[in-house]
């Protein structure tokens, strides 16, 4: 927090945290530090493996965001003092990015009631554009298959055992699995038919309202840099997580004219069947990640979290109803 230790003048140093993630945000620039956790699906806990990811972060998210993303500083410690980009022993790296204005934010403007339906056209826009850009192979193809989504589904349920009882019951527990277990066994054809369709592509993976500047351009920025299997994927889930955070925040009309706009903008007409399988997916995922914020390296109020963890997995198990209440009538 030392206005000293940054490269360029600075008048105030704003801190924010994640699950994952330190993050200094200066005057003009922010540094992003990876946190030194291992949660198996991802492993920052060696200095070598966070300065490679902090790289990849940075040629990731050149896609959507070139202007941002300036490049990884060492953190180096000279003389007993802590500095960004100097020239002692490393102890940390971090992301330098181009400060964006906080004011376009999408989940800024949609608590303030300025996001527009035009603006989130736009985005959907420039979104389905990213998506027909964005790179697509037989390695990448993989991971559209049932046994990979299972894979990540399987993951998702383990991981969030220990917190039944805590940020998620018991039956919504047991009725989110079984729907998805359910989806997966009995719907095959629908997923090879993605597959096949060229739908599977290294996507963002983590595309939710605070990830989205309503700028000109567009920027998207954070994407998932950490583990491949979670951004190469079927293109649905990707605009998926998108509007299941407009549902999450009370917005279900804007969340709908989000993927109406993407079926336009990228003519994908079959995203529909399987929309509200991967909203289910990342409102878990969410939940999953929002508690492991009740961990011991985090600062932030544990009340708080278990509520937003809770808000998540209560969101997911109530589209599941949805699903079964729209398939009964």
């Amino acid at each position: 927090m030392r206005k000293e230790a940054y490269p360029e003048p600075t008048h105030n140093v704003e801190f924010k945290e994640t699950h994952i993630s330190l993050v200094f945000i200066a005057d003009e620039y922010v540094y992003k530090i990876k946190k030194p956790v291992n949660f198996g699906f991802l492993d920052f806990s060696t200095l070598e493996k966070r300065k490679h990811y902090c790289e990849k972060e940075v040629e990731l998210n050149k896609r959507l965001s070139p202007d941002v993303y300036m490049g990884v500083l060492p953190v180096t410690f000279d003389n007993g003092t802590i500095i960004l980009g100097g020239k002692g022993r490393a102890i940390e790296y971090a992301v330098k990015m181009r400060k964006l204005p906080m004011e376009y934010l999408m989940i800024r403007m949609l608590r303030e009631n300025r996001l527009t339906n035009e603006m989130v056209e736009k985005v959907a826009k420039a979104i389905a554009l990213f998506h027909a850009q964005s790179a697509v192979s037989k390695e990448i193809e993989k991971f559209g298959s049932i046994d990979v989504i299972k894979t990540n589904t399987d993951e998702n349920f383990s991981q969030t055992e220990k917190y039944v009882g805590q940020c998620i019951t018991k039956s919504e527990f047991d009725s989110i699995k079984s729907y998805t277990d359910d989806y997966l066994n009995n719907k095959p054809a629908l997923f090879s038919g993605r597959v096949a369709e060229r739908r599977i592509k290294d996507c963002h993976g983590d595309l939710h309202l605070e990830h989205v500047c309503v700028s000109d351009p567009i920027r998207i920025f954070d994407c998932i840099e950490f583990n491949d299997r979670f951004r190469y994927s079927d293109t649905a889930a990707d605009i998926a997580f998108l509007a299941m955070d407009l549902d999450f925040n009370g917005r279900r009309d804007l969340s709908e004219i989000l993927m109406n706009a993407y079926v336009d903008f990228s003519g994908d007409k079959e995203v529909a069947k399987v929309v509200t399988f991967y909203k289910v997916y990342r409102a878990y995922v969410r939940g999953k990640v929002t508690s492991f914020r009740l961990g011991p390296l985090d600062t932030g109020s544990h009340s708080g979290v278990l509520g937003t963890a809770r808000k998540y997995f209560r969101l997911a198990n109530a589209l599941v109803q949805e699903e079964k209440h729209a398939q009964r009538r």
